[in-house]
């Protein structure tokens, strides 16, 4: 499944040839807010929209101001909740949420910016967006690679680091896998799972949470014919040597942040040394696999080897965004 993200500015894509787009971002939430700052929502003249501000808390409301008029400056920031607009229901527990609009007319200009952020939040790079309400967006530059969208205020600019959201791509099914999946799905990660085995689809398939993408081809394969970006993990949690060890033969020649195989101290040497010797692969190549996989935790049952394994790869993603940060 797509991220929702990238889906809004698809059809924002869509949409601008002909008409124009509110393009909307959540900035701020106070208190139980439903949707995260860097949220992304999509509405036309018709009042037809794709992807969400509140949950469904503010949505109405907020298309029917824009039938009614509203909205027209090319960028403002508006306030739902305490002190600001009044929605037809109230949000959660009186969560207050600032979202930034921009009103997209149909130019070249516009349409070339939402060109830009499919690149950025499709893994192809990172970008600065630049907004000075009630001004149109006055920059838009590439910039190192970070991590996902990031919201700062600096006087009235609004500073959004765009970039595509923590990738997971497993490759088996197995329950360990399964476990993997469904942490992954709630700690926000676009999650792949590769899989060409007859027997695991249909042990398996049923299972998979729907926010998850399967693709019905051999790990190695997928990885040579699609690659990934640099805010990537690749986990092989099947033991079978054959996919394990092809899968992470593969996987080295990626930009992923973290490689990763399930298995006892003793088969992940014997695992190293056969990649060393059948696969070629040097130092520094195995010296980025992960092996055995996951934090000692002193898990034993899948659910806590799943547990150990998102752990030490949302350890070493947040190593890298604050490794980012300090050197931007």
């Amino acid at each position: 499944m797509q991220h929702l993200d990238l889906q809004v500015i698809d059809q924002s894509q869509q949409w601008i040839q002909t008409q124009p787009v509110w393009l909307c971002t959540v900035l701020n939430t106070f208190g139980s807010s439903p949707r995260p700052p860097g949220t992304l929502m999509a509405i036309n003249g018709a009042g037809q929209f794709c992807g969400s501000l509140s949950g469904g808390c503010i949505e109405e409301d907020f298309i029917a101001r824009i039938r009614d008029g509203d909205f027209r400056a090319e960028s403002q920031v508006v306030r739902y909740g305490d002190g600001g607009l009044t929605p037809d229901r109230t949000l959660p527990c009186g969560g207050v949420l600032d979202i930034l609009i921009e009103y997209l007319q149909p130019d070249a200009q516009n349409a070339a910016r939402l060109a830009q952020l499919q690149q950025a939040l499709s893994g192809h790079l990172a970008l600065r967006k630049v907004v000075r309400p009630p001004q149109r967006c006055e920059a838009l530059e590439t910039i190192d690679w970070r991590s996902s969208t990031v919201v700062e205020r600096d006087g009235d600019r609004i500073l959004l680091t765009i970039a595509a959201a923590p990738r997971l791509i497993v490759a088996g099914l197995s329950p360990v896998a399964i476990y993997c999946v469904e942490f992954a799905v709630s700690l926000g990660f676009e999650t792949i799972i590769c899989e060409s085995r007859e027997e695991m689809l249909e042990n398996f398939r049923d299972r998979l949470p729907a926010q998850s993408l399967l693709e019905t081809q051999f790990p190695a394969r997928y990885l040579e014919r699609h690659g990934c970006h640099a805010h990537t993990a690749i986990v092989a949690l099947t033991h079978d040597p054959r996919m394990d060890d092809l899968t992470m033969m593969e996987a080295v020649n990626t930009d992923a942040f973290y490689l990763g195989v399930m298995g006892s101290q003793r088969n992940s040497e014997n695992r190293l040394a056969r990649l060393a010797k059948v696969g070629g692969l040097t130092e520094q190549e195995l010296a980025r696999i992960h092996a055995p996989v996951g934090l000692d935790i002193g898990s034993k049952t899948p659910a806590e080897i799943a547990l150990a394994v998102m752990a030490d790869i949302v350890r070493h993603k947040n190593r890298a965004l604050r490794s980012g940060e300090a050197a931007a």
